[in-house]
């Protein structure tokens, strides 16, 4: 009777501790809504880089090194997006998958680089999303039920959401369809949406823009009538004050590009950073 008391309670702390939530670390604050999306409750997700946070310059803390070594699995973007990654993997001494959202997107390049911000078109994002499922079921069969059924109903989300953009984009007029913003990070919503963006940093928001840069722009604003400017939540607004100053612009507010808002905030999930980025660009596009 004792043996068979100590089977039971073994095996009810063993099926305790089989129940207990996955842990996924997520490098940024989009893949984590996406990953919350999919996984409903049954995943304890950490995101490396919060809300309002600038993946490209990150530096990574002692708490990072711990949830990476404590993860079941780790989902990233790729496409050279977090260039701090696989050192903070190795500091982690980590062994376990390496799931990255963006695999089985052809890249948009820029002076021979991958650009990673596939997310910005919503079909890629569909992408994102099948690829998080799947290696969510891989790594807990037992709701691979669940996180199917997740992932279609926020699959038809997305499809809708793409449609809904399309028929705002529309709205504005082809002339108006011009825009700066702080750094090149739509360039695949300009691909897939027909917006013209200029930009005076590149992929990346590290380094410093030269003077003869910044005239140039201001050269585009005047000669092409560009009166829609963009600030980004995660990046120093000065520079963009300063082309709204010299080239006569119109700062149009605030555009989610690399990180949601936080919680409560006009951008604190995928599927509402693209209403609000979309009704900004309609708003100012059209009015200016």
């Amino acid at each position: 009777m004792r043996i068979l008391f100590v089977f039971l309670l073994s095996f009810c702390f063993a099926s305790v501790a089989d129940a207990r939530p996955l842990k996924v670390v997520v490098s940024f604050s989009i893949l984590a809504d996406m990953t919350h999306e999919i996984a409903d409750g049954y995943a304890h997700i950490t995101s490396l880089v919060g809300p309002d946070g600038d993946a490209h310059v990150y530096e990574p803390t002692p708490s990072d090194v711990r949830a990476i070594a404590d993860a079941d699995i780790v989902i990233v973007n790729g496409l050279g997006f977090e260039g701090w990654l696989d050192r903070l993997v190795q500091a982690a001494g980590y062994k376990g998958r390496v799931v990255v959202a963006s695999e089985g997107i052809t890249p948009l390049m820029a002076g021979g680089a991958p650009d990673p911000h596939a997310w910005q078109n919503i079909r890629n994002g569909q992408r994102y999303v099948s690829n998080i499922a799947a290696a969510l079921i891989k790594a807990d069969p037992e709701h691979a039920a669940l996180y199917k059924e997740n992932a279609h109903r926020y699959m038809q989300q997305l499809v809708n959401l793409d449609c809904w953009v399309r028929v705002q984009i529309a709205t504005i007029p082809k002339e108006k369809r011009s825009a700066i913003t702080s750094h090149d990070a739509l360039r695949y919503f300009a691909n897939a949406y027909g917006i013209n963006f200029i930009a005076p940093l590149g992929l990346s928001t590290s380094g410093d823009v030269s003077a003869s840069t910044v005239a140039s722009l201001i050269d585009q604003i005047r000669a092409k009538h560009v009166r829609a400017v963009f600030m980004e939540n995660m990046s120093d607004p000065r520079l963009i004050q300063q082309l709204v100053t010299d080239g006569g612009a119109v700062i149009g507010g605030t555009l989610y590009s690399d990180a949601l808002s936080p919680a409560g905030g006009p951008a604190d999930s995928y599927i509402s950073m693209f209403y609000h980025n979309v009704s900004m660009m309609v708003m100012t596009m059209v009015k200016n």
